[in-house]
């Protein structure tokens, strides 16, 4: 992780919220993406850890196991088209007064080991209108053959599918909703 090209409260975010402690054969990084919606409605789909699929497109279903609380299961079942099959993730942490959300993938199909993440979620202003602020962060092994650069490329590209879609969700859903002008006087 490196904090250049980033604004003061962003490094404050990622300070306070996407701490992971990376070990010599792990990679870590986190990603930023402003969306235009408020933060109620994009929070309203990141805090569904038993529905991941409304967002996450490589989801083709998701079963959670018990109720939806700190060490909660979910099994995750991965579209074709990736190195994977399924996904087995533990809920870390949910706090919906500062919109933060952490898994850890603990089983599955893949070659994401010790995966670990943490999703924040931050109102701001976009153009004029309420929006958000969404950084995701994650630490992982590094998988024998591969490189730490390798390992985050492909994890990136993964978020930024994700992010995209939550951006494209969101976004739909505020339409609907017609988030008023903020009133910056």
């Amino acid at each position: 992780m490196n904090g250049r090209g980033l604004s003061g409260v962003q490094i404050e975010y990622v300070r306070k919220h996407h701490n992971h402690g990376v070990k010599d054969n792990q990679c870590s990084s986190f990603l930023i993406k402003n969306i235009k919606a408020p933060v109620h409605l994009v929070w309203s789909l990141v805090r569904r850890f038993d529905q991941p699929h409304k967002y996450k497109p490589f989801v083709s279903r998701c079963v959670v196991q018990g109720n939806l609380e700190i060490g909660s299961l979910r099994e995750v079942d991965v579209k074709s088209g990736l190195p994977a099959t399924t996904s087995t993730e533990r809920l870390e942490l949910l706090d919906d007064e500062e919109h933060i959300l952490s898994f850890k993938i603990i089983g599955g199909d893949h070659r994401l080991r010790n995966y670990s993440s943490t999703i924040s979620v931050h109102p701001e202003v976009i153009e004029g209108r309420p929006g958000t602020m969404v950084i995701e962060s994650y630490v992982v092994d590094v998988p024998e053959g591969n490189t730490k650069d390798e390992t985050c490329y492909f994890v990136d590209a993964l978020i930024n599918c994700n992010l995209k879609s939550l951006a494209d969700v969101s976004e739909g859903l505020a339409v609907q909703d017609r988030t008023e002008p903020v009133n910056c006087t």
